[in-house]
C-alpha cells in the first residue's frame, strides 16, 4: 500500500520549509502527504517576519480529524512553537500510537530566528521525546536539548549523539540522527545512533546558499521512507543521498533572493533546457 505520512508543523508561504516542504518531500518519496498546522508564519528566503500560533485545542481537532478517518503510517513533527502545543501533540500520539514518529526539533530557523520558546524545551524533552522513534536535531538544536555549547567537530558530535540517545526514560529512548551540516570541510557528516550502534553517514558538502528547509526535507524524507525500508539506516542513507542531489540542483529553481530551498523534485522534473546563445 502507498504510505500515508502526516506532518505536524508550521507553514512557510514561500514553500521552502515547514509543512509545504514536508509535503513535497513525502511526494518525492512516493508517500501520500497529510498536514496539521501548528502555526502560520510570514517568512521567505530572507527570514521570518511573523508567527501566528494555532490555538492548541484546534491542533488537537485537526489531529483527531486525521487519525479518526485515515490510516497514518508515519508522522513527522516539525515546528511546535510552545509548551502547550507540545503537550497536546504528545497527548494525541499517546492515544493513537502511530508506528513511526520522527521529530525534527525545530528551534531556530536557518536565518537565525527562534521558532521554539525557550521555556518549551523542557516540555519537548520530557513529554514528547518518549513518544518519538527518531530524533533529528542539527548541532544548535542538539546543544539546546542538552544545555551545552554546539559541537565543534566530529568528536564532540559523537559525544552529543550518545547523550541525546540517553534522554528520556529507559525503554522509550529514540534513535538519533545528529546532523553535522553546520560544520565545515569537504564532507557533510551525520551520525545515526540506533540501538546503541553508531553509523557514520557522509556525502560531499555542496557549496550552495540554498539551504532553506533542508532539515524539514531530510526528516520528512526519512519518515516517508521508513515504512518502505527495513530499518532506520536504509531510510536515512537514501534520504541523505536524495537531499545531496536536491542541493546540487537547487540553483535550477531561482527561488528568492536569500537562502533558497533544495530542489525536492529533482528526480521528477527534467532539468531546464539550455538557453541558445543570441545571434
Amino acid at each position: 500500500m502507498i504510505v500515508h505520512a502526516l506532518t505536524i508543523a508550521g507553514s512557510d508561504p514561500s514553500g521552502g520549509a515547514g509543512v509545504q516542504a514536508d509535503l513535497k518531500a513525502f511526494s518525492a518519496h512516493g508517500a501520500y502527504g497529510m498536514s496539521v498546522l501548528t502555526a502560520l508564519t510570514a517568512q521567505n528566503t530572507r527570514g521570518v517576519q511573523g508567527v501566528h500560533p494555532v490555538p492548541p485545542s484546534f491542533v488537537t481537532d485537526q489531529l483527531d480529524s486525521v487519525f479518526d478517518d485515515v490510516r497514518v503510517d508515519a508522522v513527522k513533527i516539525g515546528m511546535l512553537g510552545d509548551a502547550a502545543t507540545i503537550r497536546v501533540v504528545a497527548d494525541v500520539l499517546r492515544r493513537w500510537a502511530p508506528p513511526v514518529v520522527v521529530l525534527d526539533p525545530v528551534m531556530v530557523a536557518t536565518s537565525g530566528d527562534r521558532l521554539l520558546a525557550a521555556d518549551a524545551v523542557a516540555a519537548l524533552r520530557d513529554e514528547l521525546l518518549p513518544l518519538v522513534h527518531l530524533l533529528t536535531p542539527n548541532l544548535p538544536e542538539a546543544a539546546d536539548l542538552l544545555g551545552v555549547p554546539p559541537a565543534r567537530d566530529e568528536a564532540e558530535m559523537t559525544d552529543q549523539v550518545h547523550r541525546l540517545g540517553a534522554l528520556g526514560p529507559a525503554g522509550a529512548r529514540p534513535s538519533v540522527l545528529l546532523k553535522g551540516g553546520h560544520l565545515e570541510g569537504p564532507e557533510s557528516v551525520d551520525l545515526l545512533l540506533v540501538d546503541g550502534e553508531l553509523t557514520r553517514l557522509t556525502a560531499p558538502r555542496v557549496p550552495t546558499r540554498n539551504t532553506h528547509g533542508t532539515g524539514c526535507a531530510l526528516s520528512s524524507a526519512i519518515a516517508a521512507l521508513r515504512p518502505q525500508r527495513s530499518g532506520w539506516i536504509g531510510a536515512a542513507v537514501e534520504a541523505k543521498a536524495w537531499l545531496t542531489t536536491a542541493l546540487e540542483r537547487s540553483d535550477e529553481l531561482h527561488v528568492g533572493s536569500g537562502h533558497g530551498p533544495p530542489h525536492h523534485f529533482h528526480a521528477l522534473w527534467p532539468p531546464p533546457a539550455p538557453t541558445s546563445p543570441r545571434r
